[in-house]
C-alpha cells in the first residue's frame, strides 16, 4: 500500500519532511537546477530554510552564478533524496525574492561567523589563494567587531514557487509509487505517473 499522502501537496511534503528529519543527517539538503545564460542545466546543494503554501525558500549571495541565472531566467527545479527513508521529492517552478524583512529575520538568525563569511566572500567569483579570503574575513571581523553584523545588500532569500510537485517513494522490483502535484488555477490535480 502506497504511504504517498492524498491531501495538499505542502501538507504532503511537511510530513514526509519531518519524516526525513527524524533519519536523515541533512534532510534541507536539496538540489537546486537552474539554466545557465545558453541554455545549459546548473545544479547545486542548498538548504531548505523554509516551506510552506507560498513555496520552498533558500538564502545566497544574490550576485552568485545561480543569483545572475535566476535573473536571467526565475525559474528553478528542486530535488530532495532521502535514502534512508527511500523517498524523493521534486519540485518544479518560478522563483521570487522573499521580502526584505524575512531576509533580515533569517541572517539575524545565523551564527555570527557565518554572517561574517558573507561579507568576506564574493560567491562564485575568481580568487588567488585561502589566504586572500582569510584576510577578508579578518578585515569584516574587524570592521564589525563592536557591533551586530547587519545583512549584506547581496544576501538575499529567493522563494521557490512551485508549478509542480512529485512524490517517488521506492518499493519492490522497481514498481515505485510516484504521484504529482499540477497547480490548477488556485489549486491543485493530482495523478499517479507510471515508475
Amino acid at each position: 500500500m502506497s504511504t504517498i499522502p492524498y491531501d495538499a501537496p505542502f501538507e504532503a511534503f511537511a510530513r514526509w519532511f519531518a519524516e526525513a528529519r527524524e533519519k536523515e543527517r541533512d534532510a534541507e539538503a536539496m538540489t537546486l537546477a537552474t539554466v545557465t545564460p545558453d541554455g545549459a542545466p546548473d545544479a547545486r546543494l542548498v538548504l531548505l530554510k523554509g516551506a510552506d503554501s507560498r513555496g520552498f525558500v533558500f538564502y545566497t549571495n544574490i550576485e552568485s552564478r545561480k543569483g545572475d541565472e535566476l535573473r536571467a531566467n526565475p525559474r528553478a527545479a528542486l530535488c530532495f533524496h532521502w535514502k534512508s527513508v527511500r523517498r524523493q521529492v521534486r519540485i518544479e517552478g518560478t522563483v521570487e525574492l522573499v521580502s526584505e524583512a524575512e531576509s533580515d529575520a533569517y541572517f539575524a538568525s545565523r551564527p555570527r561567523g557565518a554572517q561574517l563569511g558573507a561579507w568576506a566572500s564574493a560567491q562564485s567569483r575568481p580568487y588567488e589563494s585561502r589566504a586572500v579570503l582569510e584576510q577578508r574575513l579578518a578585515e569584516e571581523e574587524a570592521r564589525f567587531s563592536d557591533r551586530p553584523v547587519p545583512r549584506p545588500p547581496y544576501w538575499q532569500g529567493y522563494r521557490v514557487v512551485p508549478q509542480r510537485l512529485e512524490f517517488w517513494e521506492e518499493r519492490p522490483f522497481r514498481l515505485h509509487d510516484r504521484l504529482v502535484y499540477t497547480r490548477d488555477g488556485a489549486g491543485w490535480r493530482n495523478e499517479r505517473l507510471y515508475p
